[in-house]
């Protein structure tokens, strides 16, 4: 059994080889059976000597091309790391003996894209249908449709993350995009990281819970699982935009108000050919130590008015969750120990 450590410069890096939700550390474990963990900030191999030189040359290939400022797809990623080994011949058909494992996941995605197919196709979608509630979501919803970039800023339970996860999904759908790409800034709220359990990608899932919450309510657990495996969906932490070209896809940047100035700048200028963007953010909920300083606020300032960009704001008026959250809402607005607020008029 061997271990090798290979040295990482920044926490990007580390973010960028684990890949989304430890996806492209699992290809690595699932292809050459080895153990794949980050410490002291390093990346550690773990295995037999073939299987973990093999993964280190996989490894520092992928780097050396990020260290070039090269723009890798997650698609060209797992190529790097789940391919043949370079003593076979790249599209050699690989058949499985008798009682092996089934390959995984990303294994299959990468098999399929390497002859052609795609699981996709055979997805039917059919998404739950959403209604706007109100003249502003109604607004919201027109905005995303002919805008190539929209902001949804104002307060939480308005509906801004949901009905720009429903837009994506119905362009999805209709073809008009070749793939849904969502994203959040990775800030600690009051709390630390350090402090939660797992490794690095075990601390950043709770932070992408309430995208899949939406996808698996819009189009079902199953159909959103299997659109990710196909890389047709993707949820990640902001971290992996950098660098990259969004293009033909549908962005959504949920959670804005937690951006800084230069985070939005680089998200902002990843818009490719053929693509939109939704951002959207409660101002009043960052928390960011210098919350003048928010990359949300800014942004709306500097492109409010620019020809293909629309700026929609919601108010308490437009909340759609429990009664009782706008109440909640006016009462921290006030000052503390106020009077209880005027309940809303039906």
């Amino acid at each position: 059994m061997n271990e090798i450590t290979i040295p990482l410069r920044s926490q990007d890096e580390a973010i960028l080889v684990l890949g989304p939700y430890d996806r492209h550390a699992k290809l690595l474990r699932q292809m050459l059976a080895l153990e794949v963990f980050t410490q002291g900030g390093n990346l550690k191999l773990r295995g037999e000597p073939g299987d973990v030189e093999e993964a280190q040359r996989r490894v520092e290939h992928l780097l050396g091309k990020l260290r070039k400022g090269r723009t890798l797809e997650s698609s060209e990623i797992e190529e790097i790391l789940a391919g043949p080994r370079e003593s076979e011949p790249a599209r050699a058909e690989v058949r499985r003996p008798e009682g092996a494992p089934v390959a995984s996941s990303g294994e299959r995605a990468w098999r399929a894209r390497q002859n052609g197919v795609t699981d996709v196709s055979r997805i039917v979608l059919r998404p739950k249908a959403v209604e706007p509630r109100g003249p502003n979501q109604r607004r919201y919803m027109e905005a995303i449709a002919e805008s190539s970039l929209s902001f949804g800023v104002g307060v939480s339970g308005t509906g801004k993350t949901y009905l720009a996860v429903a837009s994506a999904v119905k362009r999805l759908r209709a073809g008009e995009v070749k793939r849904l790409v969502i994203t959040r800034p990775v800030v600690e709220a009051g709390e630390h990281l350090g402090f939660l359990p797992g490794d690095l990608q075990a601390k950043l899932n709770p932070y992408m819970r309430p995208i899949y919450d939406a996808l698996y309510d819009l189009i079902g657990f199953e159909d959103a699982n299997r659109l990710e495996e196909a890389g047709v969906i993707e949820v990640a932490p902001l971290a992996y935009m950098r660098g990259r070209t969004l293009a033909q896809a549908f962005v959504i940047l949920d959670e804005a108000q937690n951006t800084s100035v230069s985070q939005m700048k680089m998200f902002l200028t990843r818009l490719g050919e053929g693509s939109c963007m939704v951002v959207s953010g409660d101002p009043s909920q960052t928390d960011l130590d210098d919350t003048g300083r928010s990359g949300l606020l800014d942004a709306v300032r500097r492109l409010r008015g620019f020809a293909g960009i629309s700026v929609v704001e919601f108010t308490l008026k437009d909340i759609v969750r429990h009664p009782l959250v706008e109440q909640i809402v006016r009462a921290y607005e006030g000052p503390p120990g106020g009077a209880p607020p005027a309940p809303r008029k039906a």
